[in-house]
């Protein structure tokens, strides 16, 4: 199980209001105590912050915001005192425009020219083509020192890289290997979808709206045949492969778009001489309900070798999943959890879903997300999900800092603080070390291939196998009793069982 750190929302240690490296260490013990094998962090690399992190100006140096060098190292030291693996989040299908790189880029110098996506207007000024950003308007700006357009998927201040230039891809593979040599333990890929795209730079075709209805995003009014998923990609992932796998016991993990096909490129993506784990945005961004999961069961077990698959229901992108999915129900939550604890394949677990963090309600005023402040009020952003871990009740801001946050600390994630927490055995918290405890001594669960899938109403079942061991997972998704299988067993709301059906009964027992 992976635990992912956003480092801006976790722990500040200097007072200025931001969560830095310094959190993150002072942090480290409350994580290995959930029983996790792996921290995720978010960026903390030299970055203007006008997508907090995600715009890279250099990607080996820490930005002063999140302190220095000797604090990732110490971050990684302690980690790995503590049976935890380093997984950093790598930006490497675009830089922030303060990249020295995209400025030479920009001015033609140091052979760096094609080391960005540029293309000609067409012959009426506009951009060459149709492509959108997902934050919204044109994917494509003008720069008027080298009178073309550069490509950006997201914020203009996001240039695409252009992996296909052997020395860009050069130069990216030598960021990850001077994070490798201080020993962190892999990556996780950020927006993997858009490594590649169509060279001859050809129109998407449009999409009918949904439903009939012109969606918020303009985005999704195109089928993104050729601004992404270009199969190129794959060979950017095998030289990434390449670079990894000469440090043994490192791992990648693709973060993969919501776009239809989603678990057939995690296949595609995690071959052998690919990438080695891939999770879709596809659950996070869609409807809840036991019919959706068992499609995407189905899907993944038809598309996807087990052991390359990833899942999770919460990160930084999205509303967090106690309001998303659970919407504030604690029973709700605690089969969530042991819901995504039982899927086959990696887990990937958000900072705060352990304590049962909802969505945080924000004004206007209060948000720092460029794509919701562009769409609000019809769409809040991300914000929502990255406010400050709360630490303690009665500390102000919840303990996450002396200072003035970044983000508020909203009044009613103090009574879900991590240190009333602690002393409250049937909270969220203790649910979660006791379900990953338990989950550690039934290896059916942790190493175990999805068998059959079947779903009776909001009732859903799967089976995890392993050797002669089968153990049947069933989850009622509803609020009210059900009843299932051939004895008409029931569930109360809400409820769960794990059912030995062959082998060892006794390594199963919950």
């Amino acid at each position: 199980m992976i635990y992912q750190i956003y480092p801006l929302s976790f722990a500040d240690s200097n007072g200025d209001g931001w969560g830095d490296l310094g959190g993150v260490l002072d942090h480290l013990d409350h994580v290995a105590s959930l029983g996790v094998d792996a921290v995720w962090l978010s960026p903390f690399f030299r970055s203007p912050m006008r997508d907090f992190g995600y715009d890279v100006s250099c990607h080996t140096e820490v930005d002063p915001l999140f302190g220095t060098i000797a604090d990732a190292d110490a971050v990684i030291a302690k980690a790995h005192r503590l049976g935890l693996k380093i997984v950093l989040d790598q930006v490497w299908s675009h830089t922030s425009d303060q990249h020295p790189w995209f400025k030479a880029s920009a001015s033609r110098l140091d052979g760096k020219e094609d080391w960005y996506v540029w293309a000609d207007p067409r012959p009426d000024g506009t951009p060459p083509n149709n492509w959108l950003s997902v934050f919204g308007g044109s994917a494509w700006s003008w720069e008027p020192r080298r009178r073309q357009y550069y490509l950006h998927h997201f914020l203009s201040s996001q240039p695409k890289l252009n992996l296909r230039n052997p020395a860009a891809l050069d130069a990216i593979l030598a960021t990850g290997r001077f994070w490798l040599e201080r020993g962190v333990d892999g990556f996780r890929l950020d927006a993997v979808d858009f490594m590649a795209h169509d060279p001859a730079l050809r129109d998407n075709p449009a999409l009918p709206p949904p439903g009939g209805m012109i969606p918020l995003k303009p985005f999704g009014l195109q089928r993104h045949d050729h601004d992404m998923l270009h199969p190129d990609a794959l060979d950017i992932m095998r030289r990434i492969r390449a670079l990894t796998d000469e440090f043994p016991g490192t791992m990648t993990l693709a973060e993969i778009s919501s776009q239809p096909g989603a678990f057939g490129r995690i296949a595609d993506y995690a071959r052998a001489d690919h990438l080695h784990l891939g999770y879709t945005l596809r659950l996070l961004r869609g409807d809840f309900s036991a019919a959706s999961l068992e499609d995407a069961l189905r899907e993944a077990a038809a598309a996807v070798d087990g052991g390359a698959m990833c899942w999770a229901f919460g990160n930084h992108d999205v509303v967090r999943v106690a309001t998303r999915w659970a919407r504030g129900d604690r029973t709700a939550q605690h089969a969530l959890m042991m819901l995504l604890g039982s899927l086959p394949g990696a887990v990937c677990l958000y900072q705060g879903d352990e304590l049962g963090l909802p969505e945080a309600e924000l004004t206007h005023d209060q948000l720092r997300d460029p794509f919701g402040i562009t769409y609000w009020p019809e769409f809040a952003g991300r914000d929502g999900s990255r406010t400050p871990m709360p630490w303690h009740a009665l500390a102000p801001h919840a303990g996450f800092t002396e200072g003035t946050p970044w983000l508020p600390v909203p009044e009613a994630h103090r009574a879900l603080s991590a240190d009333r927490q602690e002393h409250d055995p049937r909270s969220a918290l203790h649910g979660w070390r006791e379900f990953l405890r338990w989950r550690k001594t039934v290896p059916a669960l942790v190493q175990g291939r999805l068998g059959a899938v079947w779903r009776e109403g909001d009732m859903l079942g799967f089976e995890r196998v392993l050797g002669d061991t089968r153990l049947l997972c069933v989850f009622n998704l509803s609020p009210l009793p059900g009843r299932f299988g051939e004895d008409q067993a029931e569930l109360p709301g809400w409820g769960t069982a794990f059912i030995p059906l062959s082998g060892d009964a006794e390594s199963v027992a919950a």
